[in-house]
C-alpha cells in the first residue's frame, strides 16, 4: 500500500503545525499532493484507468480550494506551501 500511517504521519509532521495535526490546510495539501503524484504516476502506465483519473481530477480540485482558501486567508502560508511542495501556481 502507497500510504501507510507511518507516510501519513510524516506527512502531517514536516507540513502540519505538531505531531497530531492532521486539519491544517498545509498537512491536507501536502497529503493531496502525495496522493495526486500516486495517482500521475499510476496513470502513466494505466492510459485507460477512467476512474482513477476522475479521482485525480477531484483531488486536484479540493487541493486547489485549498489553496485558495490559503491564500485568501494568509499569504505566507500559502507562499510558503507553493515553494515548500514545488506546486505552479
Amino acid at each position: 500500500m502507497y500510504l501507510t500511517k507511518e507516510i501519513k504521519a510524516e506527512i502531517f509532521t514536516k507540513h502540519g503545525k505538531g505531531a497530531n495535526d492532521t486539519g491544517s490546510a498545509e498537512g491536507q495539501i501536502a497529503l493531496f499532493t502525495h496522493r495526486i503524484n500516486h495517482l500521475t504516476e499510476h496513470l502513466k502506465n494505466n492510459r485507460k484507468d477512467f476512474n482513477t483519473e476522475r479521482s485525480l481530477v477531484k483531488l486536484v480540485g479540493k487541493r486547489r480550494s485549498l489553496l485558495d482558501y490559503l491564500k485568501k486567508k494568509d499569504i505566507a502560508r500559502y507562499r510558503a506551501i507553493v515553494k515548500e511542495l514545488g506546486l505552479r501556481k
